[in-house]
C-alpha cells in the first residue's frame, strides 16, 4: 500500500518571456512528476513586482496532490524552475519562473531549505487572490483586506491552463 497524497498548493509565477506559456509549462511538468497530479488551478492574475523591478508578473496557484515528500517536491519545482531558465542573480531578482510550496496539507515545515506555510504569502495579494479562488474558507477576509493597496488584476478564468491539470497521484 502506498502513501496517501498530501493536499499541497504551489503559488506559480513569472515575469520574463513568455509568462503565461511558461506557467502552463510549469503546470504540465508538474502533473508529470512521480506521484503528483494538478487538480485545479486558479485564475490568471497580473500583478506588480514587489520589493523588486521589472514587468509585471503573471501569477496563479495551483492545488496539487502528490505522495512525494516535502523536500522531493522541492526539488521537483525547481528542476522545472531550471529547465524554464530560471536564475538567481539576487533576491527578488525578475524571473522566467517562480515556484513555491505555499502549504504541504496542514504541515509547519521550517528547514533551511524549505519553511511551509509559505513565510510571505500574508503579505502578498498574488498569493491570496488566487489562493481564495481555489479555497476561499483558507483565506480570511482580514488578510485580503491587509493586501487590498496592492496592485493586482485577474486576466483569464482558470480555463487559462486547460489540458495542464492531471498527472498521477499513484
Amino acid at each position: 500500500m502506498g502513501v496517501p497524497p498530501s493536499l499541497v498548493y504551489v503559488g506559480l509565477g513569472a515575469n520574463l518571456g513568455e509568462r503565461e506559456a511558461a506557467l502552463r509549462k510549469a503546470l504540465g511538468a508538474l502533473g508529470q512528476s512521480p506521484g503528483t497530479r494538478v487538480l485545479r488551478v486558479s485564475p490568471l492574475y497580473g500583478s506588480a513586482p514587489v520589493d523588486a523591478g521589472g514587468p509585471d508578473y503573471l501569477n496563479a496557484v495551483a492545488e496539487v496532490a502528490t505522495t512525494l515528500a516535502p523536500e522531493a517536491l522541492l526539488q521537483a519545482l525547481q528542476a522545472i524552475e531550471q529547465s524554464a531558465g530560471r536564475e538567481r542573480p539576487y533576491r527578488n531578482a525578475p524571473r522566467t519562473l517562480d515556484l513555491d510550496i505555499l502549504w504541504f496539507g496542514d504541515r509547519v515545515i521550517d528547514t533551511p531549505t524549505l519553511t511551509v506555510p509559505h513565510p510571505r504569502m500574508d503579505e502578498r495579494a498574488f498569493v491570496l487572490r488566487p489562493l481564495a479562488d481555489l479555497v476561499p474558507e483558507r483565506v480570511s477576509a482580514a488578510a485580503l483586506q491587509a493586501v487590498a493597496a496592492q496592485s493586482i488584476y485577474r486576466l483569464a478564468g482558470a480555463d487559462w491552463a486547460e489540458g495542464a491539470v492531471g498527472g498521477d497521484c499513484s
